[in-house]
């Protein structure tokens, strides 16, 4: 019988140096080193989280990349065809997989180029941001957050989920975003993305997470 994972509790900075420090181990073996960190949008703060890794990273001497998969989502257009509330289509069709993998991840695979599109598509204006391509120098790492990014065969060396109970993602998604629950629903279901990542840290109270015990 399957035993449940067990959580040890930690602080906000423990855990961010704690993360940094197996990142940068990681980091150290390879010509550049992918790092997603996943939790469901406005109830998790992964922005927050991939931010605060960015100077330990700097200091343990790596180069940071900042992505959000927010920045790869497909337009309007695609987006809200069958309207701007349906969690399916919020499920499978919001992320624009294939652009996030040749634009970011792809560049940076060991026989890459390292000449990463930073961002896509501006979702305020609904249209192309048009930046420049960022190289992104050896031993440099991307640290990418998002939502429902697991299960979608997204190359990366370590991925990080971060998982809310149902109950504490009811509280904490604003009332305007609950119409997208039924879609982390099925994440949970068809992905498992706690199974998945190889780090799994409990938010139900973001100023008091827990880190899953290997």
């Amino acid at each position: 019988m399957p035993t449940s994972p067990r959580y040890r509790p930690i602080t906000v900075d423990h855990l961010v140096t704690e993360l940094a420090e197996r990142v940068a181990a990681t980091a150290a073996h390879r010509r550049w080193t992918r790092v997603l960190i996943d939790g469901a949008d406005e109830a998790t703060n992964t922005a927050e989280l991939a931010d605060a890794l960015v100077d330990p990273l700097r200091v343990r001497g790596h180069e940071v990349l900042r992505v959000s998969a927010g920045d790869f989502l497909r337009p309007a257009s695609l987006r809200f065809e069958r309207g701007r509330y349906d969690p399916d289509v919020r499920y499978e069709d919001w992320l624009d997989v294939a652009a996030l993998r040749r634009e970011v991840l792809g560049p940076l695979e060991p026989s890459g180029t390292g000449e990463v599109l930073p961002a896509l598509w501006d979702t305020t204006r609904d249209r192309a941001f048009r930046l420049p391509r960022t190289r992104l120098p050896d031993g440099g790492i991307m640290v990418l957050d998002g939502e429902l990014l697991l299960g979608q065969g997204l190359p990366a060396e370590i991925t990080v989920h971060l998982w809310l109970s149902h109950g504490a993602l009811n509280r904490r998604l604003p009332e305007e975003s609950r119409w997208a629950l039924p879609a982390y629903t099925r994440y949970e279901e068809e992905v498992a993305p706690a199974e998945l990542a190889d780090v799994v840290v409990r938010v139900d109270d973001p100023r008091r997470p827990a880190l899953r015990e290997a």
